[in-house]
């Protein structure tokens, strides 16, 4: 067999892939796993957007190739959420790409904007997408800045290195895995940077409705002038529990839109019609009555679950700070995060090592509630304390 490539035999394992066989492994030896790993939502799927699926499934059509840039009816069910939610006006034409999750976007993206020896700023700690499966994977360097708890896990502009190299700038709030919280004032802050030094601001809004209280993400596009070097990605797998139908978007300056429309075209033959259908029926019923109920009604089985292990790990002596969004909890476990995940293993708990999002996360773990069985992860994790 012929050797790998140089730019996969630099990619580190992918820590979600690690995790998923190992739950497994000890599934099949009889071990009653809890997994608080990935994040992976629980909760149903909207039965209207089932119904959408369902019915759609026996349109004329259903069973050939799409569009790889989305059907037009999608993108045009993206653009009027974006000017309902974020009174954000895009071109469905120009300015919308459907993608096949935003997951694939993202590695996309580095396809487009990053030749070989190009640099992409890169959150550290943070989703291993932006660094790997859209930098390195590019034959390009990604270059870490941190992220820190005493400035709130906010990037420090003054603090990047950014040389003629430098093409590429990823931010991601809510956070995955900080769980952290942006404003548009720091996001204004981001866009001047990245215009001063010509960079494209690749924004992950991944978790923009997962919040709670009074908080509300902002997009990247609300802010002036973005258009001329952004683009966002969400989809609809967290906001409407979606994540197995594999359906999102990317939107923003027109020319990078128009470059993912051409590197797909390349790639994939685009998201199933009937798929694109269902996730229209959400986007467009977003904001009903009945579904704003249900998604608050998500939202507060979440956060009762995030109180439930907040709790529960004060007891055994770590001070883990609720979040304002996401389903994570990122926690300083006051050792190494691995050794504490193989301690959590061998109580049936799957966690994530923090140090799978970068060094920042050395000594962090990461928790997630997309499980029922939050309350009985806790006692479990009460037995083994935290020492």
């Amino acid at each position: 067999m012929n050797a790998y490539a140089e730019r996969v035999r630099r990619l580190p394992p992918y820590i979600f892939a690690d995790l998923e066989r190992l739950q497994d492994e000890l599934t099949k030896k009889g071990v009653d796993v809890i997994s608080l790993g990935i994040g992976d939502p629980d909760l149903p799927t909207p039965r209207f957007v089932i119904e959408s699926l369902t019915s759609a499934l026996t349109e004329e059509g259903s069973n050939n190739y799409s569009s790889s840039a989305g059907e037009e009816y999608f993108r045009e069910a993206v653009a009027e959420w974006y000017k309902e939610r974020y009174s954000v006006e895009l071109g469905p034409a120009t300015q919308v790409c459907s993608l096949i999750g935003s997951k694939e976007g993202l590695a996309n993206l580095g396809r487009l904007l990053l030749n070989p020896g190009d640099k992409a700023l890169v959150p550290d700690p943070s989703y291993p997408v932006y660094g790997q499966g859209s930098t390195i994977l590019s034959d390009a360097t990604p270059v870490p800045y941190s992220l820190m708890p005493e400035g709130k896990f906010q990037p420090d502009f003054s603090d990047m290195n950014v040389d003629t190299k430098t093409r590429l700038l990823f931010m991601n709030y809510p956070s995955n895995p900080t769980a952290a919280v942006t404003t548009k004032q720091i996001l204004e802050k981001a866009v001047s940077f990245c215009l001063e030094h010509n960079l494209t601001l690749c924004y992950d809004n991944a978790y923009s409705e997962i919040a709670f209280g009074s908080y509300r993400s902002p997009s990247a596009l609300q802010v002036d002038q973005s258009m001329r070097c952004s683009v966002e990605f969400n989809s609809c797998s967290k906001m409407f529990n979606m994540t197995g139908y594999r359906v999102g978007f990317a939107v923003g300056n027109k020319e990078i839109i128009t470059g993912l429309k051409k590197i797909k075209a390349q790639i994939d033959s685009g998201i199933p019609r009937f798929v694109q259908r269902a996730a229209t029926s959400a986007l467009k019923r977003y904001f009903d009555a009945d579904f704003t109920r249900e998604r608050e009604r998500n939202n507060h089985i979440l956060e009762e679950r995030l109180d439930v292990l907040v709790s529960g790990l004060q007891t055994v002596g770590l001070n883990p700070v609720k979040p304002e969004a996401t389903f994570y909890l990122w926690v300083d476990v006051k050792m190494d995060g691995t050794e504490f995940v193989k301690r959590l293993l061998n109580a049936g708990v799957v966690a994530t090592p923090g140090e799978a999002f970068g060094k920042n996360g050395k000594n962090y773990v990461r928790f997630s509630v997309t499980t029922d069985k939050v309350v009985e992860a806790v006692e479990r994790i009460k037995k083994i304390g935290s020492s």
